[in-house]
């Protein structure tokens, strides 16, 4: 079996599976990080979306051998120490999360929408396509404007 060496949430790791297994099942099921949740497996809840060298990604997609050299960012990298993200502190100011479930997700694609386009219209965060159940979307719009003015 190969081995991969790539960082997590600034952490170096090595890790020795098959090419093609998902990353997200390295990640929540041979390293223990729990954020980036399994939805559906095919890339389209977006409940485990993280970021390989600062790109957004949906790990349930991506295998392995992508992250091979790379930097992995999940929920869990993104504060500074006790210093949430400015998107964390907004989904909280906000009080985004019903259930949570998908939460990591959205917070991860914000993220991503915000250092592409640090002034989104609605139409821009519209394209957010994270699948939340409980129907928190204008939340989530009121959060990532309000992170946008804090970044």
């Amino acid at each position: 079996m190969p081995t991969y060496t790539f960082s997590v949430n600034g952490k170096p790791v090595s890790i020795d599976v098959p090419a093609d297994m998902p990353l997200l099942w390295v990640l929540r099921d041979k390293l223990g990080v729990k954020g980036p949740k399994f939805g559906c497996g095919i890339g389209v809840c977006r409940a485990c979306t993280s970021h390989l060298d600062g790109d957004e990604i949906q790990p349930c997609v991506v295998p392995a051998a992508q992250a091979a050299g790379k930097e992995v960012t999940t929920i869990e990298g993104l504060a500074d120490g006790e210093d949430l993200h400015p998107v964390q502190e907004a989904w909280l100011e906000q009080d985004v999360a019903q259930c949570g479930y998908c939460q990591p997700g959205q917070i991860m694609a914000a993220v991503a929408l915000l250092k592409r386009t640090p002034n989104p219209t609605d139409a821009d965060i519209d394209r957010i396509e994270n699948v939340c159940r409980c129907g928190t979307y204008f939340r989530i719009r009121q959060a990532i404007r309000k992170a946008a003015r804090k970044m």
